[in-house]
């Protein structure tokens, strides 16, 4: 029953609102050494368990994070930076963007950027201010076509990219089954065949980019 203390510890510890950290670490010392391990042993453990399961807490840190700066005017910040560049168009930002997240994600940095990351609080609104221009204010319709195109070119971006990395569960999945039906094949190989459908991908998302910012600018004349 003695090691049940541990729970009271952070009870009692975030009743009187200490800090959250220092009333773990005490209720872990305490029910460790009160369950008979050593001292030594409880900081193992407890070092092991935090170095195995700290990207969890990380993973689940971005969106309020993201939300916060959000708040702080995020969004705002970025339309007013790509407002300030007369030469920024949305085609040649978009494929900017393009070719920087495959060659990001063949380097095997798929989540450099993203959806949440990127995306939503930065490269949406720098394409609406780039496609907005001296121009009108967008209408809600273009607004959320430039959102779609914006994440689109992500996803693009990210899906033929990420093929070209050695490591990728994609290549490393084909080169089992592959394997389990006789047929051999290095992960070198597949991934070097990657790399003309990611140009291929870029190319033509590229020319539709282009041809998206023309649309959108004949519409807005």
């Amino acid at each position: 029953m003695l090691v049940l203390l541990g729970v009271l510890v952070v009870v009692a510890g975030f009743a009187v609102g200490l800090n959250p950290l220092l009333v773990v670490v005490a209720s872990v010392l305490i029910t460790g050494m009160l369950a008979g391990h050593s001292l030594p042993d409880v900081i193992s453990a407890f070092g092991k368990a935090f170095n195995e399961n700290r990207y969890v807490s990380v993973a689940w840190l971005i969106l309020p994070v993201i939300g916060v700066l959000e708040r702080a005017g995020l969004q705002e910040r970025a339309r007013g930076l790509i407002a300030g560049f007369r030469a920024v168009t949305l085609p040649r930002l978009l494929i900017g963007y393009l070719l920087f997240r495959q060659l990001t994600a063949a380097l095997g940095l798929t989540s450099i950027a993203g959806q949440a990351q990127t995306v939503r609080p930065l490269v949406a609104p720098m394409a609406e201010a780039a496609a907005e221009g001296d121009g009108p204010p967008l209408t809600e319709d273009e607004v959320q076509e430039i959102k779609a195109v914006s994440a689109a070119t992500d996803n693009i971006g990210l899906f033929f990219g990420e093929d070209i990395f050695l490591a990728i569960g994609s290549i490393l999945l084909m080169v089992g089954f592959l394997d389990q039906n006789g047929i051999t094949i290095e992960p070198l190989h597949l991934s070097v065949w990657a790399i003309p459908s990611a140009i291929a991908a870029f190319l033509v998302h590229g020319a539709r980019l282009i041809l998206f910012g023309r649309r959108l600018r004949g519409g807005r004349a």
